[in-house]
């Protein structure tokens, strides 16, 4: 008969940790006599972080008494108390390997439901002062598991543990762990966690992604129990950089010019999905090359590809291309990427964007104009008067070519005169866009300033649209997820403090920074923190992939192994270095 042994609570609290503030609720000690454990929790219990702990599914965790003595022989460790590993209820049997997801269990007054495996996450390393223990709770099988309280009750240390009902497939929680962060995934067991109800709706979604294409196909990201930057059907491109010609330059508008890029070979270019981008190394001073990233603005026509640069008052590298790029000039450029791609499917299409964010979705449009697709398309653009309206006629042009589409500009100049009846002077508004007719079923392609983005982004949703079905585009370093990280200002990417490296150079594209290595930096990601690079992590120890980042060019190795390599040419920057110069898509 399996028994509680202790029941531990804690509130969330600020802890000092690597220089920064992390929220966290993983110091957790034990309590005496009765605690009513509710819907959300224990009495007396918090959790810092509700975006990847906590909540319905997630109110209590478990672990076992004879996973802290595994541990402690594995550790050398004779400190181990009981809500060190961050759990509410330490037990007496209930072993991963016979706990299976849906089993319910009374405990004193109370039911449970298990829901789920313990989530990876750094802070229990933390707590523990053991860095790669959440990648070691994995690799040993021994994670814990969470419980959904079915009926509210009293519990208390000495409770016996009765099971009251099986969950259907009998899938353990250490299989399901097993089955999202380690290799060689059983399918029939992929089809057996998908019928389970039970299972947390974030793990539902992964394993969905998984049995449909053996890899999870979603952005990097947390809450994501799982994240990779998974590519389907992407056309095989080349590594590192690849020297092309400037075949021409054609002025758009006063600040936008589109760059035509051929090789130097003749050999044919590797088609682009529509919305991907491509990242140029370009010679703009004496010392390190300049990388950037810029979205291709139409597909690949007659082996040549084709960006469009805005020029910024400050940018360097934006008025190189502008003043002193000419046409036969030599560039390194690295093979299309992103996951900002068209979707196939029969779903209407909406392409929204402003200023230069037009590129990326006009690549789309090129597509759907190639081949005449049927799906009804609306093309919602801003910018500030005719005069800056890049591509206007051309998109004009192309929609002419749909059978499906319709056109709406905005021109937010208070001068700006509509000189037809499909644009209109002002920005797009929630009243504006509702009178639109885009159906709640339709994919939608956002590209444009970050707030931008957010307000349409969020007129959209209030229309009836599933965030999963609008996709965006940000040209900058991509938000941070550090779970737990106490928000602070804002800083510029800057090169990092302290004695200049002397290793090869390390570029972050997407962020502007090329600096040297240094042994003193851990990982990659700790060199990018030290930049004060926006930064995506959640486990730290290469489990969860929330750090998967592209590696346009160069050889990485692993300091620590991850439990199941990334795919193809991405790395996870939590437990990498550098063995050459790297360009990072960062």
């Amino acid at each position: 008969m399996a028994t509680l042994l202790s029941v531990n609570v804690g509130m969330p609290k600020d802890v000092s940790w690597q220089g920064r503030t992390v929220r966290t609720g993983a110091w957790k000690a034990p309590v005496q006599g009765p605690r009513m454990v509710r819907r959300l929790n224990v009495e007396g219990d918090g959790q810092g972080d509700l975006a990847g702990h906590g909540g319905e599914i997630r109110a209590v965790l478990v672990y076992q008494m004879q996973s802290y003595q595994y541990w402690q022989k594995q550790l050398g460790r004779d400190d181990l108390a009981f809500g060190m590993f961050g759990e509410n209820f330490t037990v007496d049997g209930l072993p991963d390997t016979d706990v299976c997801i849906g089993d319910r269990y009374r405990i004193g007054e109370a039911e449970f439901e298990v829901t789920q495996p313990r989530v990876t996450c750094y802070r229990v390393g933390m707590r523990l002062g053991e860095p790669a223990m959440a990648s070691l709770l994995v690799a040993h099988h021994r994670p814990g598991f969470y419980l959904r309280v079915i009926t509210e009750g009293h519990v208390q240390a000495g409770d016996e543990i009765t099971l009251t009902r099986k969950g259907p497939e009998q899938l353990s929680v250490a299989d399901t762990d097993a089955l999202l962060y380690l290799p060689d995934r059983d399918p029939a067991k992929l089809r057996k966690a998908l019928n389970i109800p039970a299972l947390s709706p974030g793990w539902q979604q992964s394993f969905r992604e998984l049995a449909a294409a053996q890899q999870p196909r979603q952005e990097p990201g947390w809450p994501g129990e799982r994240a990779t930057t998974q590519q389907p059907g992407e056309a095989p491109g080349w590594p590192g950089f690849k020297t092309m010609r400037v075949a021409r330059i054609v002025p758009e508008t006063p600040a936008v010019s589109s760059i035509y890029l051929k090789t130097t070979d003749g050999t044919p270019l590797p088609e682009a999905r529509p919305g991907q981008y491509l990242s140029l190394r370009l010679p703009v001073a004496d010392d390190a090359p300049e990388v950037r990233t810029y979205s291709l603005s139409s597909t690949p026509e007659e082996g040549t590809y084709r960006i469009s640069v805005k020029h910024e008052p400050h940018g360097k590298v934006s008025s190189y291309i502008h003043t002193r790029l000419r046409p036969g000039d030599l560039l390194g450029v690295a093979s299309p990427r992103g996951t900002f791609v068209l979707q196939e499917g029969a779903r209407p299409i909406a392409l929204i964007s402003a200023g230069i964010g037009a590129t990326p979705v006009l690549a789309m449009l090129h597509r759907l104009a190639a081949v005449g697709d049927p799906r009804p398309v609306w093309w919602i653009h801003t910018a500030h008067d005719r005069t800056h309206h890049a591509f206007a006629d051309e998109t004009h042009t192309l929609l002419g070519q749909l059978p499906n589409a319709h056109e709406y500009i905005y021109y937010t100049s208070e001068i700006a005169r509509p000189e037809r009846p499909y644009i209109t002077q002002g920005r797009p508004t929630a009243s504006s866009l509702a009178v639109l007719g885009i159906p709640a079923d339709a994919d939608a392609y956002l590209c444009g300033p970050p707030a931008f983005m957010d307000d349409v982004a969020g007129f959209l949703r209030d229309r009836g649209l599933s965030p999963e079905r609008i996709h965006t585009e940000q040209f900058s370093a991509l938000p941070a997820i550090n779970p737990g990280i106490a928000p602070t200002v804002a800083v510029r990417p800057h090169q990092p403090a302290g004695p200049r490296g002397t290793g090869p150079l390390i570029t972050f594209a997407r962020s502007g920074i090329t600096t040297p290595w240094s042994p003193a930096h851990a990982s990659l990601l700790d060199l990018a923190e030290a930049c004060d690079i926006p930064t995506r992590w959640s486990c730290r120890t290469g489990v969860c992939h929330t750090c998967v980042t592209h590696l346009v060019a160069g050889d990485t190795t692993y300091t620590t192994p991850p439990l199941e390599l990334p795919e193809a040419g991405t790395i996870l920057v939590c437990c990498s270095a550098p063995t050459t110069e790297v360009v990072l898509d960062l």
